[in-house]
């Protein structure tokens, strides 16, 4: 099937759902605003609900997510369409059909439990709603590696690949995109982005808050399925991968399918697994839970670039602060000349992701005075907010133009549960670390061979510790 074409036509199932109230609405509104949605968008959901009451949930999503403009929010109810009917009746897929009218280039999007994928999928090819359509799918892509196999085998019977977008919301988010363009637009870190260079990268997604009362989904997933798998291993791959020979989405798709090949199956020896204090007294949470709120994984990409160099990756709830950063450790010069230099940081390379966006070179700068004694020193390449698109904005217009760039194909999500699956699960132990303390102990215990967890810093510009100090092992969870 051809790439060129526009969809002429937006169907989104779960039009109800939390997602669609928190997400898609404020999007739509948003690529109303921009002028670049002026299609059918029909809603499906089991509701009870006629168009009226869809409207007016939009409404009051927009109102709550920011965006509001009573013109443009005019001219997008003037596009919603609804069909209320359950996933498993034909008729429900013989009105979408109806409501698509001469719509001949629809985009499905399934934002609806996973569980569901084949029976909607199935619904809309007996109606006649694929041929020359686009699905989108949200995460998590399953499970584990032997569900996401199976998933991607009944998207495929009715779908070609190229068809088929996986979103993760994560690769729609600017400072992620900065990552990509700011490695191959410039020519000064290729030199030294390689193993003769880079002794250590570590990768976190500190989350201050908790499951906020979803605890019955958490249950499910835990941190390793939820983030690690998907959004940290995408970082990884970005941040890893070779450039691609031009900018065409199926070559970088290609040069990150072949990193994600590279990266070699998580060790339970490589893993420490977390949960916080008071999470089983969350809603939905067994009171004898083993799911992790924190993980911390050792790994290694096995290629001609990238060998033998430590990936530390981390993330957790109730931690100290919520941010998004990479830290690449270089190696110190290869031999001292200023008697400091034992005790001087080494060079580093810093990509904050979230909440704000900075990108810094760490240093050292001679300190004023008679002594040859040096500071350590941010040189700031860029520091802004970050960028007003939203993820779903980009990612649904990217979706309804056919570009598959910031989309995962099946063999990358496929080698990503090979990655994670060794350790998925009660593999490995879990220790209770306090809420707003950087997680269990064993996590320092881990990453101690090479060094710390490096400090991150604070969207004022200071420093905050890496980790509360522990003056005693924290306990495993029984």
């Amino acid at each position: 099937m051809g790439k060129a074409f526009v969809s002429d036509a937006l169907v989104f199932f779960g039009a109800t759902g939390d997602l669609a109230y928190k997400q898609i609405f404020p999007a739509l509104q948003a690529l109303v605003m921009r002028q670049r949605l002026s299609i059918p968008i029909i809603g499906v959901a089991k509701a009870g609900w006629g168009l009226e009451q869809l409207r007016e949930r939009a409404r009051q999503s927009i109102q709550a997510h920011g965006g509001y403009d009573a013109e443009d929010f005019g001219r997008l109810c003037q596009l919603l369409r609804y069909v209320d009917g359950d996933y498993r009746d034909p008729n429900t897929f013989a009105r979408v059909r109806q409501e698509l009218g001469g719509a001949s280039r629809p985009l499905h999007y399934l934002a609806i439990p996973p569980s569901l994928f084949g029976t909607v999928v199935e619904g809309l090819a007996r109606a006649s709603c694929l041929k020359q359509a686009r699905v989108v799918v949200e995460k998590p892509f399953g499970r584990d590696l032997a569900s996401a196999r199976a998933l991607n085998e009944t998207l495929h019977r009715f779908l070609p690949e190229s068809a088929i977008f996986r979103i993760d919301h994560f690769l729609g988010k600017e400072p992620v995109q900065n990552l990509l363009f700011f490695r191959f637009a410039n020519v000064f870190l290729e030199p030294i982005w390689n193993r003769q260079n880079v002794r250590g990268v570590q990768v976190t997604l500190a989350e201050k808050f908790g499951v906020q009362g979803r605890g019955a989904f958490y249950e499910e997933v835990g941190a390793l399925r939820d983030v690690l798998q998907n959004h940290l291993l995408q970082i990884v791959g970005l941040l890893t991968m070779d450039a691609p020979f031009c900018l065409d989405p199926e070559n970088l798709r290609d040069e990150k399918a072949r990193i994600f090949k590279a990266m070699r199956s998580l060790e339970p020896g490589g893993v420490v697994r977390g949960q916080f204090r008071g999470y089983r007294q969350e809603r939905g949470v067994s009171p004898t839970s083993q799911v992790e709120t924190f993980a911390a994984v050792r790994m290694f990409i096995d290629s001609w670039r990238w060998a033998d160099v430590p990936f530390f990756i981390r993330t957790g709830k109730c931690l100290p602060t919520d941010v998004t950063e990479v830290f690449v450790e270089l190696h110190h010069p290869p031999r001292p000349i200023f008697e400091e230099s034992a005790m001087a940081s080494p060079n580093s390379v810093r990509f904050r992701l979230g909440p704000d966006v900075r990108i810094s070179i760490g240093a050292r700068a001679k300190r004023p005075g008679g002594l040859m004694l040096g500071d350590d020193v941010d040189l700031v390449a860029i520091q802004r907010a970050a960028g007003v698109m939203k993820p779903y904005e980009r990612l649904l217009g990217d979706a309804m133009h056919g570009d598959v760039s910031l989309f995962a194909r099946q063999e990358s999500v496929e080698e990503a549960w090979r990655v994670v699956d060794p350790v998925a699960g009660n593999v490995t132990p879990l220790y209770e670390y306090e809420p707003g303390t950087w997680g269990p102990s064993e996590a320092d215990a881990l990453i101690a061979p090479y060094g710390a967890w490096r400090p991150v810093r604070s969207p004022s510009g200071g420093v905050e510790a890496p980790r509360d100090t522990h003056p005693e092992e924290a306990p495993a969870v029984h």
